[in-house]
């Protein structure tokens, strides 16, 4: 074994038991923290790990009504200590505040309600002990016209940047979900650079989220060049792999996928498929000394649940076995692993996702 190789080995250990450990034991957060004093947040950031361990997640209220009306919202309060006691360690927030920015005098601000929407989701993830992701999640937007909105995707990261500079780094922020169509990688790079800079200024070791382009696909990896001396970056991508399985019957897919049905999954060739691609992100995470997040992955409510289950356990344990952390696609509205009009957990999917789950025990 040569001298890189023996290095990739032990980050690659390291990793794998610092992801263990994390999942046995997570740290609470009490309370909440935009009343800590400056001293509070400083222990506190000092405590966090090195890079952070995110641990298993889930994404959560990017299409509740909640954003247009706070009393017609589908997410309760009791969700989160609900999220938290099944045996999650973190939610990632699907934002979309483009749609709740006005720009008034060459100045851009969140609606009226907004704000205090984000303040009651970040408090009460933080009380029940939850990590939680801010991810900007206008990729479509961004995507099809990056000038047009670049003025907002800015703003927004502004004021992020400075609502959360005293929370500690429990917040964790995500540039961008999914840059695709217009933002390549050359142009990409240019703006995830620049929002990082931004963020930099008020919060310079904050976890930060990010992906590469093409929907943040695993083949494009090599295209990302994150700047070397900040070691508080975490590098997501997302899988949904095979499409034709995952995506079956998905109203949005194109009307071939729309069409598909009984497409199954589980054969050996099948789950080798996962490990071969997992294995392709892990010699680039190895080679460039980066953490991975697999920010979604999941299979559509309409694919046949034991392929779902078989899928969704394959893989969470691959990646697991390779020391990443990952957040589940998604709590509610659709690939669902909560049913929140009869309020009970999808058992097969919770069960593929946390096997020890203590929340499968409940009636």
């Amino acid at each position: 074994m040569n001298a890189k190789s023996f290095y990739s080995w032990v980050c690659a250990a390291v990793c794998a038991m610092t992801f263990a450990a994390a999942f046995v034991s997570t740290s609470h957060a009490a309370g909440s923290e935009e009343q800590t004093s400056a001293a509070a947040v400083q222990a506190q950031n000092t405590m966090t790990p090195q890079p952070l361990i995110l641990g298993r997640g889930v994404n959560v209220l990017g299409y509740d009504p909640i954003w247009n009306q706070f009393e017609k919202r589908r997410f309760q309060e009791d969700f989160f200590p609900k999220i938290k006691a099944a045996g999650f360690d973190h939610v990632r927030l699907n934002l979309h505040p483009f749609r709740h920015m006005t720009e008034s005098e060459g100045n851009i601000k969140f609606n009226e309600g907004w704000e205090s929407t984000l303040d009651w989701i970040v408090n009460n993830s933080l009380r029940n002990g939850l990590k939680i992701i801010i991810d900007l999640h206008e990729f479509q937007t961004l995507s099809k016209d990056p000038q047009a909105n670049k003025a907002k995707f800015i703003a927004f990261w502004e004021a992020m940047s400075d609502k959360f500079s005293g929370y500690s780094n429990r917040v964790i922020f995500e540039i961008l979900n999914e840059p695709h169509d217009k933002l390549d990688a050359a142009l990409w790079e240019v703006y995830y650079k620049e929002a990082l800079a931004i963020i930099r200024k008020n919060n310079p070791e904050r976890p930060v989220v990010i992906g590469p382009t093409q929907w943040n696909s695993i083949n494009k990896l090599d295209t990302l060049n994150l700047p070397g001396e900040d070691r508080n970056l975490i590098v997501t991508v997302h899988y949904y792999l095979p499409m034709r399985f995952t995506h079956q019957g998905a109203s949005w897919a194109g009307k071939e996928l729309q069409e598909t049905s009984g497409v199954t999954w589980g054969s050996e060739a099948d789950l080798a498929a996962v490990t071969e691609h997992f294995k392709k992100v892990q010699d680039w995470a190895l080679e460039n000394n980066r953490q991975i997040y697999l920010g979604e992955f999941g299979a559509y409510d309409k694919a046949p649940m034991e392929g779902r289950v078989r899928y969704t356990d394959s893989v969470c344990r691959t990646a697991e076995k390779m020391g990443w952390s990952w957040g589940y696609w998604q709590f509610d509205s659709d690939f669902i692993v909560f049913d929140v009009k009869n309020g009970q957990w999808v058992k097969p999917i919770l069960g593929a996702l946390i096997p020890d789950s203590p929340s499968l025990k409940e009636n």
